[in-house]
């Protein structure tokens, strides 16, 4: 009679383990790195982890040593870069195949792809984007995906695939791998998101004078998104809250160095009456690791 008894629960325990096992089975095969081609060699294997990761959405080119792309961000991310060397008698296409198909099982949302002279040179793919000199390959003879998906708990991820014959006939993969850090919009993904960029966050430091870490191309994806007509640029300046001063001298160093910032950008061509600007010093916390001490977060939002 007990045996008999028990049974219901244990059937409503084996349904309840049945219900969660996709969930949980998903959630683990989307943060997983993705499965390698069979037949590929793995050769490099970079750990990724910015606050500002280049990420392409568009054909690339190359003017006056800046990167350009209609759509590109920088991402504040965690994951990994692999590097495979394929066999001679194996061709691209089919290594790319193997990463859609994966991709399009997790239910991805191919964001970019290209191939051949369409996706831009080979060498600024190799060196500007990747920092990869083996993929230095010919242009005619590449091939670029950009793939998001997400968890059921909002997770994002986004995975690149770029493949390429070099010269010397080699052909190599290189995959990245990433998980995007909270309230980071990548254009195309997110839905409804379209029209705000960012944040790209600029770390800065000083006093009477402010330094601020971030590349030509920063500054040049910030002016291109501003000459969209009616674009605002929105600039929030954070800052550290120091042992020996009080809260009012915290935000007032923000305030600088958030003014001084869009000193900078006024300088490089973007408006001040476009400019909106922001001071919160050390008075939000964020939890986001890519998203401590003193910085301005800018973000460009469009019509």
């Amino acid at each position: 009679m007990n045996k008999w008894c028990s049974l219901p629960g244990r059937l409503i325990l084996a349904v309840g383990a049945l219900l969660l096992f996709p969930l949980n089975s998903l959630a683990a095969e989307l943060s997983a790195f993705p499965e390698a081609f069979r037949q590929s060699t793995p050769e490099v294997q970079v750990d990724l982890r910015s606050s500002g990761h280049l990420v392409l959405l568009s054909p690339i080119r190359e003017v006056n040593n800046e990167i350009r792309a209609e759509t590109m961000v920088r991402l504040p991310v965690t994951g990994e870069g692999r590097m495979y060397q394929l066999p001679r008698d194996v061709n691209r296409e089919q290594a790319r195949d193997h990463y859609l198909s994966l991709l399009q099982q997790q239910g991805a949302k191919i964001l970019f792809e290209c191939s051949g002279v369409s996706c831009g040179r080979s060498v600024v793919w190799a060196n500007r984007i990747f920092d990869q000199a083996t993929l230095n390959g010919r242009d005619s003879e590449q091939s670029y995906l950009a793939a998001g998906t997400l968890e059921p708990d909002g997770t994002r991820w986004l995975t690149l695939v770029y493949t390429v014959t070099r010269g010397n006939l080699r052909k190599y993969v290189w995959v990245e791998h990433l998980k995007v850090g909270n309230g980071a919009v990548v254009p195309g993904f997110d839905a409804g998101s379209d029209r705000v960029s960012g944040p790209l966050i600029v770390p800065w430091q000083g006093g009477v004078t402010y330094q601020f870490d971030w590349k030509s191309t920063d500054r040049q994806q910030v002016r291109e998104q501003a000459g969209n007509e009616g674009a605002i640029v929105v600039l929030v300046g954070y800052s550290t809250l120091e042992d020996d001063e009080t809260l009012d001298q915290s935000i007032e160093r923000a305030r600088a160095a958030t003014e001084t910032l869009s000193d900078v950008l006024a300088r490089i061509g973007v408006g001040r009456d476009q400019q909106r600007l922001l001071v919160v010093g050390p008075t939000i916390p964020i939890d986001d690791p890519e998203r401590q001490g003193n910085r301005v977060e800018i973000s460009v939002i469009t019509r």
